[in-house]
């Protein structure tokens, strides 16, 4: 016995040693570290003060020290930025619902300002700036070089007031100038309508007011028309949607999932990763869903999307998504400022992330885009006549008078259908879907 507890002291002492012998070098290389970091922090103080007293015009520390911040914060990556506390208060109630600007949604790519998408109904939106878009400059004055912060607060005026943004886009061989009056943004997160027999959800932002609009718009839908049974499905419109509050993303997404994960957050610590899962209710009682995206649905609405198209919930339609797979912490700092910090990764149920990939719909409809001599051809061209329309005809003998009613209200809303075609494609296709699965009934 005594020497099994010898054995087991010689064990520790020796564990001892041999810790201090491994702790030693790497409490060394901390020290050595920390003093790296030091000397980094004595030149930035050496350059400020060079700045303040040297620079040809006089600088305000607190403008110095609030760039310094900013620089290295959107120096790890185009989402991570430093809030001044007037930002931090815009933001704050850009996600309450209503702000002033222009209602465009940006990001910053290869110097320039890239539009991700307009908002609907906005002053650019009217304007005719589309996703995809490249801002260079701003009233004449260029914006390569600045942080994407400094572009916007170009962009920011009094309500009323005219703006110059000169833009280059694809497709077209010159840059052009686009003039917009500033306004105010009321954003209505969602507006729903009825085409035919199918509800139209179109979901413009991700804000506080998201899920309780969507739920309220499509429940009076439903009751208007008679009850679920006289619905054929649901056509949710993400198009040119730049995302907003994940925890709206994930309800809405729960709103068409009786049970599975959404969406997974992953960090830099495992430990700090978190699974978010539906609950059981379908808004829509299992009626089939086509879910409509764009180069200009971003971030939230990828969740969604990615959501319903890996529980095979949802149809997906349109075009590759944005490709914004990241998360964003606000975080409040002294002052009445705060730091946007990306701290995660997000991926769909089926563990893929989007970032950079974006959401590749299952079936690829794109937006053609009309010219302004197709449209005059057409309100020129004269109409097709047919029997109808003859004098002297012979009439239909073979159907009722309820019959034909029917025929003419089938035929009133074949053409509303093919007139919709012309205005929007996309949604059109979308429609059509949900006829054909409606035609051929679907499982219960």
């Amino acid at each position: 016995m005594k020497k099994f507890v010898m054995a087991g002291l010689a064990g520790t002492l020796a564990g001892i040693i041999a810790t201090t012998q491994v702790a030693g070098p790497l409490v060394a290389q901390e020290a050595k570290a920390n003093a790296g970091v030091y000397e980094q922090l004595d030149l930035f103080g050496d350059i400020f003060e060079r700045i303040r007293a040297q620079y040809v015009e006089e600088v305000g520390a607190d403008e110095l020290i609030e760039a310094a911040i900013d620089g290295m914060l959107t120096s790890l990556d185009p989402h991570s930025s430093y809030l001044s506390p007037d930002d931090a208060e815009q933001m704050r109630v850009q996600t309450r619902g209503e702000f002033g600007g222009l209602g465009i949604e940006v990001t910053q790519e290869e110097g320039f300002v890239k539009v991700v998408s307009p908002i609907d109904g906005t002053p650019a939106d009217e304007a005719g700036i589309e996703a995809g878009d490249f801002i260079t400059h701003v009233d004449g004055e260029s914006v390569l070089g600045l942080t994407l912060d400094k572009a916007v607060e170009l962009m920011r005026g009094p309500v009323g007031s005219e703006i110059i943004i000169t833009v280059v886009r694809e497709g077209e061989q010159e840059p052009f100038d686009v003039s917009i009056i500033r306004d105010t943004i009321k954003l209505t997160a969602v507006r729903v309508r009825t085409e035919g027999t199918s509800v139209v959800l179109r979901v413009t932002t991700f804000n506080d007011q998201t899920y309780p609009n969507l739920k309220e718009g499509l429940d009076k839908q439903i009751e208007e028309a008679g009850g679920i049974d006289k619905i054929n499905g649901v056509v949710l419109d993400l198009r040119n949607n730049p995302g907003g509050l994940l925890t709206q993303a994930i309800k809405v997404s729960d709103a068409f999932l009786e049970e599975g994960e959404i969406v997974s957050t992953r960090g830099r610590n495992p430990a700090d990763g978190e699974r978010f899962n539906a609950e059981p209710g379908d808004l829509a009682q299992g009626k089939p869903v086509v879910v409509l995206i764009n180069g200009g649905s971003a971030s939230a609405s990828e969740i969604v999307a990615g959501a319903l198209q890996d529980h095979r919930r949802a149809i997906v339609v349109g075009t590759k998504s944005f490709g914004k797979g990241s998360v964003q912490t606000v975080m409040p700092l002294r002052g009445e400022g705060a730091m946007r910090l990306t701290t995660a990764r997000y991926y769909t149920p089926s563990g893929r992330s989007i970032q950079a990939l974006g959401v590749s719909p299952d079936i690829v409809v794109e937006q053609p885009r009309r010219r302004p001599e197709e449209e005059e051809e057409e309100a020129n061209s004269p109409r097709t006549r047919s029997e109808a329309d003859l004098r002297g005809r012979l009439n239909n003998d073979s159907l009722s008078e309820d019959e034909i009613r029917q025929i003419e209200e089938d035929r009133a809303k074949a053409e509303a259908t093919a007139e919709l075609r012309e205005e929007d494609y996309q949604l059109a296709y979308a429609i059509d879907i949900l006829k054909g699965l409606s035609a051929f009934g679907t499982p219960e």
